[in-house]
């Protein structure tokens, strides 16, 4: 009764995502949005019935795409590969932080075959394109502007960008490990909510305040810090590897950051409108409030600057 029951819902949900992956093959105005929603289907199957049941969905969602819509295997792999760690992970009962440092996980190696596929079956090596379009657009807006505006300010400008174009390739990986979590965090909520409404539970993530990174982070971002001021730019693997673990774990220490916040703000009693405001003005003016929340990050990690908050409040 069980094997019956999990290959009916292994063959529904694959009829679900061969069918929003239609959509959004014949509908690619709704695609980008349709993308965040495909590995649902993985991560609901995998949550319910385990890795394994959930690696023969991934199997068969594969060689249905492979025989009817090849060029679209792409999206098969992604979204099953990130959908396949992220419910087991909610199979086996992890928290949901937990869950979502695996899923993101599953989404860069999906991200990373898609890589290989394109490689190796259509011959196209994606960084080159990517690069070779930037320098495209680069030659083509400095045409456009650099006779229009003159000056040492618009040269100035120019060079910022082209050092920029330049840079983006040794940030690759750091790039695919946030758009891994942020395509996690977005399947894991939608799973939520559906787990929820089907079977009648409330999984949700742990209140966003508690968040509470380990303590390591700041050996690995202390590290990579160091290495960036030792090492010269594109010296090697040692640099490639510390540029994108600092970035990574700065990233970390923002988060951590903005958790306080919340946290500082909800034992105040403020409105939640305060630490809202926190964040998007740390992402409009990044230099100045963006760095004093990572410094915020890196104090909430290393001290325990939570319990003396507590201890004040008791007191």
């Amino acid at each position: 009764m069980n094997d019956t029951r999990r290959l009916t819902e292994g063959a529904l949900m694959t009829g679900i995502y061969l069918l929003l992956l239609l959509v959004i093959i014949f509908m690619p105005v709704v695609g980008p949005i349709l993308l965040l929603v495909l590995p649902v289907p993985f991560v609901f199957y995998s949550y319910r019935h385990g890795w394994k049941a959930g690696a023969l969905m991934f199997v068969a969602a594969t060689l249905f795409t492979f025989l009817f819509a090849s060029i679209y295997i792409v999206f098969t792999l992604l979204a099953g590969f990130g959908g396949l760690f992220l419910g087991g992970a909610l199979h086996h009962k992890r928290s949901s932080y937990e869950s979502l440092a695996i899923g993101t996980v599953g989404f860069i190696i999906g991200l990373l075959s898609i890589f290989l596929v394109t490689q190796l079956l259509l011959g196209v090596n994606l960084m080159e394109e990517l690069q070779n379009s930037m320098d495209r657009g680069f030659n083509t807006f400095e045409r456009i502007f650099s006779g229009l505006l003159d000056g040492e300010s618009i040269e100035e400008d120019l060079n910022d960008f082209r050092e920029l174009i330049a840079f983006l390739p040794d940030i690759v990986p750091s790039i695919l490990a946030m758009t891994g979590a942020f395509m996690a965090f977005v399947s894991q909520w939608l799973t939520y909510r559906l787990i929820n409404r089907i079977e009648n539970k409330k999984m949700k993530f742990v209140d966003f305040k508690n968040f509470k990174l380990p303590t390591s982070i700041l050996w690995y971002y202390f590290v990579a810090m160091i290495f960036n001021f030792m090492m010269a730019e594109n010296d090697g693997m040692i640099y490639l590897a510390a540029i994108n673990v600092f970035i990574i774990t700065g990233a970390l220490l923002v988060v951590q950051g903005f958790s306080f916040v919340f946290f500082y703000a909800e034992k105040k009693k403020w409105s939640i409108a305060v630490p809202i405001l926190v964040v998007v003005f740390s992402f409009l003016i990044p230099q100045i409030i963006m760095y004093l929340v990572r410094i915020l990050g890196i104090i909430d990690i290393g001290f325990p600057l939570r319990e003396r908050v507590e201890d004040k409040k008791e007191s």
